[in-house]
């Protein structure tokens, strides 16, 4: 098979990238396979990090990709249906996850589906933080497709209140793979500057406001001074009202700040020296970060949210926080800690990863794209 896929990779940073670098990867193995991607992802006064691309300090995988879509200028639209059209896919794989680049996605898709099929993998039907025009985008950008892929069944039932008969299977976040193995945990811990001494807890990946980062925070102040935090990633918004929870709080000596993106070597870093990854997210639907953390074998402590129960399981890969309220955080991690340490969720999370892998995905994902209508 001739696949197309259109998204965010290289040479732009962070997950969405490195997701679709992986699923290129495996595409690659058993189809002719070309990446198309955007000359303009966002706006820089758009965009909340301060780096959309990567670095030469940034260790990746370069997937060649042709540079063919500006998200604001219309004629690039039409000019990047036409090179894909040249390049006659059978299928054309898109990744959707913000209602801005509805237009832009579905402009092309619209002018490509007459010729090859297209599915589009869904993050996010629904944004977490709404905005005006997003019901028109993303329902603009969903009629141009012949099937989704939804990366949990809460993505799945987001998409079906908005297109309930559009055709949809369920595949799981395969887990990533291009970080390497963990490296000795106190190696990490002396590398990163990080206390000996303390129990670890890592919340990692970019800082939202529905990712309940402030719940965290007070939860630490609540834990005694043996577990400390070690708080990962960039800011999408001002990170002031952080800094000053934390001082609100008095836990500045409890947590390590690294407010910033992560490059990949360090992403090894901080999972080999953390005993569990907590998300204390007040919503959600998944999470690449689960992901990580599943890679490294580190157990992980969620609210049950969304679709982040579907890849932790109770007392098996990690533990489960019923509601996003600060005093069950403070629970959960003291019954992590006192009951479960010892727990073998190592072996349990080397199961799941058989299952999840990325030439799984892929091809689970051609073999639905080939029982689709035109």
């Amino acid at each position: 098979m001739k696949v197309a896929l259109l998204s965010t990779i290289y040479p732009f940073r962070g997950g969405i990238a490195q997701f679709n670098g992986a699923l290129f990867r495996a595409f690659e193995k058993k189809n002719e396979t070309k990446a198309f991607t955007f000359s303009r992802q966002y706006p820089q006064f758009l965009y909340p990090g301060e780096n959309q691309y990567v670095t030469p300090n940034d260790v990746v995988d370069a997937i060649p990709s042709e540079a063919v879509l500006d998200s604001i200028n219309p004629f690039s639209y039409l000019s990047a249906a036409r090179k894909i059209n040249a390049y006659a896919p059978d299928l054309m794989v898109m990744k959707f996850w913000l209602p801005f680049l509805g237009p832009a996605l579905g402009t092309v898709a619209n002018r490509v589906k007459k010729n090859s099929t297209v599915v589009t993998i869904v993050d996010n039907a629904i944004p977490h933080e709404k905005r005006f025009m997003d019901d028109a985008f993303s329902n603009y950008f969903f009629n141009q497709n012949h099937g989704f892929v939804a990366l949990s069944e809460a993505v799945k039932n987001d998409l079906y209140s908005l297109k309930p008969e559009i055709p949809c299977i369920v595949l799981p976040h395969p887990l990533y793979d291009h970080f390497g193995q963990k490296i000795d945990k106190q190696e990490a811990i002396r590398k990163l500057g990080l206390p000996a001494d303390k129990k670890l807890l890592l919340y990692f990946g970019y800082i939202r406001d529905y990712k309940g980062l402030d719940l965290l925070i007070e939860a630490i102040s609540k834990l005694d001074d043996s577990h400390h935090l070690i708080l990962a990633g960039e800011s999408y918004s001002s990170f002031d009202k952080y800094t000053q929870l934390i001082e609100q709080f008095g836990v500045k000596d409890k947590i390590t700040v690294i407010n910033r993106y992560i490059p990949d070597h360090e992403v090894t870093q901080l999972f080999s020296a953390a005993d569990v990854c907590v998300l204390s997210y007040k919503s959600a639907t998944q999470s690449g970060v689960t992901a990580i953390a599943l890679h490294f074998e580190i157990p992980l402590i969620v609210t049950n949210v969304g679709g982040l129960n579907e890849l932790v399981f109770h007392e098996k890969t990690g533990l489960l926080i019923q509601e996003p309220r600060v005093d069950l955080i403070v629970e959960q991690v003291h019954n992590f800690f006192n009951n479960h340490m010892q727990t073998d969720f190592g072996s349990n999370i080397r199961q799941l990863k058989e299952e999840l892998s990325w030439d799984r995905f892929a091809e689970k994902l051609i073999d639905f794209s080939k029982g689709l209508k035109r």
